[in-house]
C-alpha cells in the first residue's frame, strides 16, 4: 500500500534518522481514521492544520529519537500530511468540500424541552 504508516516511517528515517520504530505511532494515528472510512475521505478526520496540531498534545511537542536526537512532532505531522496531499490544507478546506445534507443540521432545538425556564409554563386543567 503506498500510503501505509510503515512507509511513512521510512521516508521519516532518511530525512531525520532513527528507526522506523520512533515515528510508526504518529504515522498510525493519522491514518487511524482508517477505521471510520475505507477511501480517502478518511483522512479529513486528521489530515489538515488542525490534525497536526492535534498530533502534538497527543504525542507531546518533541519525539526523542532511538538515536537521541529530538525533533518536534509537527514536523512529522506536517511530512506525513504533504505526502499525502501535496500541501497542508486546513480543516476548513475539507469542510467546503463536504455536500450538505439534510440530516446534517438539527431539525429540532432542544432548548425548551431541557431549559425549564424556557419551557411553556404548564396549565392545571379542572
Amino acid at each position: 500500500m503506498k500510503d501505509s504508516c510503515y512507509h511513512h516511517a521510512l521516508s521519516s528515517v532518511k530525512k531525520w534518522g532513527g528507526t522506523v520504530d520512533d515515528y510508526q505511532a504518529i504515522h498510525a494515528w493519522f491514518d487511524s481514521s482508517k477505521a471510520h472510512s475505507a477511501d480517502f475521505r478518511h483522512r479529513a478526520m486528521f489530515h489538515h492544520a488542525a490534525g497536526i496540531w492535534l498530533s502534538e498534545t497527543v504525542f507531546g511537542p518533541t519525539i526523542t529519537l532511538s538515536t537521541g536526537r529530538v525533533i518536534p512532532t509537527r514536523w512529522v505531522g506536517e511530512q506525513h500530511v504533504r505526502e499525502d496531499l501535496g500541501f497542508i490544507p486546513s480543516f476548513a478546506d475539507w469542510v467546503k468540500a463536504i455536500r450538505p445534507e439534510p440530516w446534517m443540521g438539527r431539525s429540532e432545538r432542544i432548548e425548551a424541552l431541557v431549559d425549564p425556564h424556557l419551557a411553556s409554563p404548564v396549565v392545571e386543567v379542572i
